[in-house]
């Protein structure tokens, strides 16, 4: 298990294509471990696969946002699609792993509904209004190369270029 390097805007492989996920192995169930550690030393709410450089088709979603407790494990989604978003819209800010101290306002539909497949091979439905129902778009959107720039209008789009370039040009080294 290890903690990986979560890319960052504007790395184009932020909008590479993702590939389904044909068989639950050992390399896939390591990369949920590897994902997991990372979405929680870096207080996520979610991940995908996409952000730690796979082309893989899986996000997670924490589990306390899934609705459990504080020691629920994250909800794994491999090969997510949503089958349904309604009641209505609202606008509330976002943030993402891979534009670090960026939070902007964002519309989506209150509720989302997925259908995915967890570790053991087993095909789920996951619903939800508020933060859930946010945060399964949100993931399933970084598994077709839309991203939080996309969701604001031009004057927003310049500043978070220009916050991410100035992240870029004093992130400290290792």
């Amino acid at each position: 298990m290890a903690v990986l390097d979560v890319v960052k805007y504007p790395d184009p492989r932020l909008r590479e294509t993702t590939f389904d996920v044909e068989t639950i192995d050992d390399g896939i169930k390591e990369l949920v471990r590897d994902m997991t550690d990372t979405m929680y030393a870096l207080n996520g709410a979610g991940i995908a696969a996409i952000q730690v450089g796979r082309l893989e088709r899986i996000f997670l979603i924490d589990g306390r946002v899934a609705g459990g407790d504080d020691d629920s494990p994250p909800v794994v989604c491999i090969n997510p699609k949503i089958v349904e978003t309604g009641k209505g819209l609202s606008i509330s800010e976002e943030g993402c792993l891979s534009f670090p101290n960026v939070f902007v306002d964002v519309k989506r539909p209150r509720w989302a509904k997925i259908e995915a497949t967890n570790l053991e091979g087993e095909t789920f439905t996951l619903d939800g209004e508020g933060l859930l129902g946010r945060a399964l778009q949100h993931e399933y959107d970084h598994l077709t190369g839309q991203l939080l720039i996309d969701m604001v209008g031009m004057v927003k789009k310049e500043m978070i270029k220009r916050k991410m370039k100035r992240y870029h040009t004093t992130e400290p080294t290792l």
